[in-house]
């Protein structure tokens, strides 16, 4: 049976990534895509706005693109496991899925999914672990 001691990614970074992608989830779409206003007049409701050039899509990015292929790896996997494409018993499977279907887009295919924050915290929970440390250092 796989233990989260298994994994190559660590809490912080899956914290980390669960914080920014539930920012990341509360996004809109683009209503007013060149509003030509100030952002105070419209009481900064922009930033809840999912803009290309959105700060915490390019953070996610950024913090996925640093990661190693086996911390990805488990990252996709603990989506999976969390939407529940698999079992904690079919961890190795998950895993080994996760590695050959690697390649560079794999901060892209995850922020596609829609409440990857949500699916990774069931992941965790699976492994009958939370962030809740982390986040409560961090908010």
């Amino acid at each position: 049976m796989a233990e989260f001691s298994d994994l190559s990614i660590s809490l912080e970074q899956l914290g980390f990534i669960i914080i920014k992608a539930r920012e990341f989830d509360a996004k809109e779409g683009v209503t007013e895509p060149d509003p030509g206003s100030n952002p105070t007049d419209d009481g900064q409701g922009a930033v809840l706005e999912d803009h290309g050039d959105d700060p915490v899509r390019a953070e996610l990015v950024g913090f996925i693109h640093a990661m190693n292929e086996d911390e990805r790896a488990d990252l996709v996997a603990l989506a999976w496991l969390g939407r529940g494409d698999g079992e904690l018993a079919d961890w190795d499977e998950l895993r080994s899925q996760a590695l050959q279907e690697h390649n560079k887009r794999t901060a892209s295919y995850l922020l596609g999914i829609p409440l990857l924050a949500d699916y990774l915290e069931e992941g965790l929970a699976q492994f009958d672990e939370t962030i809740e440390d982390v986040e409560a250092e961090h908010l």
